[in-house]
């Protein structure tokens, strides 16, 4: 108390607290000025999101939008206005107000600095990598480096090709150890197969000591390698990445029904790569639906036959059409008529020809064929091993068909209940030989097949077929979800579409059928599918070209004109 005036000092002001956080400029969201351009992103959004939303492409190698964040390759360190040292992008949370920059020349000087680093003990073989075209350390260095190595001496020796599995080849060398493959068999198919052993220039990465990878999706860890270092055995020096084109498709391996691009040299399908799909498979596929494309060329039907044994001759189309006409007209709206139908033909395919069975060949129950039972995995792979199941049940129950099994049918025919068939792909879930010994009993077989079966030596007649994709169409997978998928390439040889030979059919037996392409069937017939009906077929294509008339660009660019593989969906090998 002061002697003067009796009062009480006032207390000292209380020190400085931290400055308030300012408040955000849209609710709910992060605000950020990247490159001097204002973006607005979700919370939990990581600056290299937030940079490509307008338009800045922030590089990066270890990085994956489906992976956790490793921040261990520096490619990605940027400037920021609340950090005096620069930070990764991948890793450092966005806050409102945040200032990112990512061209200043500390920027540049540092991703110049990562790339020669990276490539000190690279042995930069490009002209006999199977990733080069589709080699980020290529790109990158172009954009970030392209200056000489000032290496002196030798580089560091490892193993140059090391099988790790039976799908996937390693190359030591080349491995700029983002460690994506080690974390993606850590955290998607939740198999640890693989790990990164060693100090320093001499780290690599490795199966564990006496094991191999072994995992049903080994060939994804190929897919998601920025560099050559993974490389798929089975694609292994086969062909030029630049030299191929995609083309928007479904894998026909199970029922999961991947999204899938096909890549494909003229008319041979080299390899298939997922496709982005978060409903689906997200961005993977399991190994044996990579590997199920070699059906696609090999043992196909190449063109109609007409006859059995020492009867059998080749015939043109119209011949055969012709041939497989006079067999079903004079067992049409008869008992002893049966229709079978695989779940490997499209929706398409399966609307044409059913339609045709009820309304000109009069039958009213169709029988299921397709592949047989096989096993089913913890993850992506099913037990069903036919694309559309789902859809052949749907278009038949839309008509007012009956479905019964393979195994029905069988007893029929061993019955004498079924004198002629009419088979729409020859895939069979049972013994073939034994179901070809006893269709030699039908007095009419006509067969529609992509591919050499011990069933077609028992037809009166083979029409070839062409596979999914030489034509256009949709599937219906396991979980009811409708896929478009595009052509590739013309069918081969003299294939055509299971729907065009069933148009062909039904005009040779006097009755019209006005569709000229598989769009038209859907467009005509899926509206008494009702599952089916509400499917905007044209509005669901994946994106396959440009312009009308201007080929599939390579698949070096996913999809994407070269030079923009960093850019907007799909987003394919984790970029």
């Amino acid at each position: 108390m002061s002697a003067n005036d009796g009062k009480t000092s006032p207390p000292p002001p209380p020190p400085p607290g931290p400055p308030a956080k300012p408040q955000p400029k849209n609710p709910g969201m992060v605000t950020v000025t990247v490159d001097g351009r204002e973006v607005a992103v979700k919370p939990g959004t990581n600056m290299i999101e937030a940079a490509r939303q307008v338009g800045s492409d922030i590089p990066y190698y270890c990085y994956h939008p489906r992976l956790s964040i490793a921040a261990n390759c520096r490619m990605c360190l940027v400037e920021v206005s609340n950090a005096p040292k620069l930070v990764p992008a991948c890793q450092t949370a966005l806050s409102e107000g945040l200032v990112i920059k990512t061209t200043t020349p500390k920027v540049q000087e540092q991703q110049r600095a990562v790339m020669e680093f990276l490539l000190l003990n690279h042995p930069v073989d490009c002209a006999i990598c199977d990733q080069a075209g589709e080699c980020k350390l290529q790109d990158y260095y172009m954009t970030f480096n392209a200056q000489p190595s000032r290496l002196e001496g030798g580089k560091v020796m490892k193993d140059k090709r090391k099988e790790l599995g039976p799908l996937v080849t390693l190359d030591q060398e080349r491995c700029i150890l983002c460690s994506r493959c080690v974390r993606f068999m850590d955290e998607v198919p939740k198999e640890p197969q693989l790990g990164i052993f060693g100090r320093g220039s001499h780290e690599v990465v490795d199966t564990f000591p006496g094991q191999q990878l072994d995992s049903n999706y080994s060939g994804n860890i190929v897919d998601i390698c920025p560099v050559g270092a993974l490389t798929n055995r089975d694609f292994r020096f086969r062909a030029r990445a630049w030299f191929l084109s995609a083309a928007p498709s479904v894998c026909t391996g199970c029922s999961r029904g991947c999204s899938i691009f096909a890549d494909h040299y003229g008319q041979d399908t080299h390899r298939y790569r997922p496709r982005e799909n978060e409903a689906i498979n997200k961005s993977w596929m399991c190994d044996q639906g990579r590997l199920s494309y070699k059906y696609l060329a090999k043992g196909r039907v190449p063109v109609a036959r007409v006859g059995r044994g020492a009867d059998l001759r080749e015939v043109t189309r119209e011949e055969a059409v012709a041939a497989a006409a006079d067999l079903l007209r004079t067992h049409a709206r008869q008992k002893g008529l049966a229709v079978l139908a695989s779940p490997l033909a499209s929706n398409e395919d399966l609307l044409a020809a059913l339609s045709f069975a009820k309304d000109v060949l009069g039958v009213s129950k169709v029988y299921v064929g397709g592949r047989p039972q096989g096993q089913a995995d913890h993850y992506l792979m099913t037990a069903d091993k036919n694309p559309n199941r789902k859809g052949l049940a749907w278009v038949a129950a839309g008509l007012g068909l009956t479905l019964a099994s393979f195994e029905e049918l069988e007893q029929a025919i061993a019955k004498r209940q079924v004198s002629a068939l009419y088979a729409v792909g020859a895939e069979v879930p049972g013994d073939v030989e034994a179901f070809a010994t006893k269709a030699e009993a039908l007095e009419a077989f006509v067969v529609q097949a992509t591919n050499e079966s011990p069933l077609l030596a028992a037809a009166h007649v083979v029409l070839p077929a062409a596979v999914h994709v030489e034509d256009e169409g949709t599937f219906t997978q396991a979980d009811g979800i409708t896929q478009r998928f595009r052509k590739a390439y013309p069918p081969r040889n003299e294939a055509a579409p299971h729907w065009k030979w069933a148009a062909e059919l039904q005009r040779a037996l006097g009755t019209e059928a006005a569709y000229t392409s598989a769009r038209e069937v859907f467009r005509a017939l899926a509206p008494k599918v009702p599952e089916l009906a509400s499917f905007a077929w044209d509005k669901e294509a994946p994106t396959n070209r440009e312009k009308s008339g201007i080929n599939p660009i390579p698949t070096g660019a996913d999809g994407r004109p070269p030079g923009y593989r960093e850019s907007g969906i799909p987003r394919v090998r984790g970029i």
